[in-house]
């Protein structure tokens, strides 16, 4: 009988069916949460899910803070969710090959800044249509960022996901450890294990001598964690480049490992992954959905040319066909002309990479393409000339290339 059809008690109990369905096939759940807003918990949720994607593992990122969505803009997401298969459940959108994400910000239509003034009877609906009602792939990880305090979001968590356990942020302040410990008593009361907590903020490292500055104030953090026989997973300098990356939706500040931010957040994952007993063996992707990049000689480099009309495509997601040249030490000994695969948000630039692209030279790109092709170590060149592909290789590698304005109008 189709859900349309059926009581309201009988498709609450349908969809509880669902929902212990989906969670069977995720082996980890981890709800990051604060006792007060302003202490980056989504960004420590958005960092955590991509560092442990790239070690291999398949991880879920669900955005349950549905009055004030920013997942989706820290990751640089666009587009909607993806066509379902089988009973028609409407995939999360991909980030990455072995990640998914859903959050309220790309099903609210175009006026992404609508205020969402709901009550929590319906609140409670989304998110357990977030778990029941969307394909997710087999996870190893399902990591939920909820908003600030102790709500009807981290209580329909609880009591919707009872094996979910606790990553809970602070900074040192007073004011956000006094909200921190409402935050540990939520969670005794629900009877949630905490992992344990992490200190962001800590301190500021100065860019002129390297001595730390205490912008707040020490030790709040281990003091809190000691005082309540909880572990303290780590502590994180501020780092202005988070705010930055933020906005411009990057994650690459996960691959500079001489930021101490980077340094830190890394042995926190270290621990999480030894907590939950999933360290030795990371999922890869299969072959045919992550095929891997192409590996080539020391002295080959790969450019790729967007191509309409066999010229150099004024927009780099709106061409005909890709020109990847291959070179040897400069110069050109094979180009091959590939078809792009299905337009999709941050498909192209994958795919890229996985071609072996090394220098992308285009007229325009918007600027999530960029920051995504430069997280992968891709050189971008932005505003070259309509010429063939080889002409602008060889200005390339002459050193006469003329670039000018990206003419990406979004």
């Amino acid at each position: 009988m189709a859900k349309k059809n059926m009581s309201r008690e009988d498709q609450h109990k349908q969809q509880d069916v669902e929902i212990k369905e989906t969670l069977r096939q995720i082996k980890n759940k981890i709800l990051v949460m604060s006792g007060k807003g302003g202490v980056g918990k989504s960004s420590i949720a958005a960092y955590l899910s991509v560092a442990l994607a790239k070690r291999g593992y398949r991880v879920g990122l669900m955005d349950v803070d549905l009055h004030g969505p920013s997942i989706p803009r820290m990751l640089g997401l666009e587009g909607s969710l993806g066509p379902g298969s089988g009973e028609g459940k409407p995939h999360p959108i991909r980030y990455i090959p072995n990640m998914e994400v859903i959050s309220i910000e790309p099903l609210m239509g175009e006026n992404k800044d609508a205020a969402t003034i709901w009550r929590g009877p319906l609140k409670i609906g989304v998110i357990r249509q977030f778990i029941a009602d969307i394909e997710w792939m087999d996870l190893d990880y399902m990591i939920i960022d909820s908003p600030p305090g102790t709500g009807d979001e981290p209580l329909t968590i609880a009591q919707t996901i009872p094996d979910a356990k606790a990553l809970i942020v602070t900074t040192p302040q007073e004011i956000s450890l006094a909200d921190v410990r409402k935050s540990i008593n939520f969670c005794r009361q629900v009877n949630m294990v905490i992992l344990g907590i992490v200190e962001n903020m800590s301190g500021l490292k100065c860019p002129y001598c390297g001595e730390m500055i205490d912008i707040f104030k020490t030790r709040g953090g281990m003091l809190t964690a000691k005082k309540e026989g909880l572990r303290l997973l780590g502590t994180l300098p501020f780092e202005p480049d988070v705010v930055s990356n933020g906005d411009t939706g990057s994650m690459s500040l996960l691959d500079d490992n001489k930021l101490l931010l980077t340094q830190e957040f890394n042995k926190i994952v270290d621990e999480i992954v030894k907590l939950t007993g999933t360290g030795a063996e990371p999922v890869p992707e299969p072959k045919e959905k992550s095929p891997g990049r192409k590996k080539r000689s020391a002295d080959t480099k790969v450019l790729v040319v967007p191509v309409s009309g066999g010229k150099l495509s004024a927009h780099f997601g709106h061409c005909e066909q890709f020109a990847f040249i291959e070179t040897q030490n400069g110069k050109i000994m094979e180009t091959e002309m590939l078809n792009p695969p299905a337009h999709e948000p941050g498909a192209l630039p994958q795919w890229l990479y996985e071609q072996g692209a090394d220098v992308a030279i285009v007229g325009g790109m918007g600027e999530s393409a960029q920051q995504l092709l430069r997280e992968k170590g891709i050189e971008v060149i932005i505003g070259a000339p309509m010429d063939s592909p080889e002409s602008l290789a060889n200005q390339y590698f002459s050193n006469t290339l003329v670039t000018g304005a990206n003419v990406c109008d979004h």
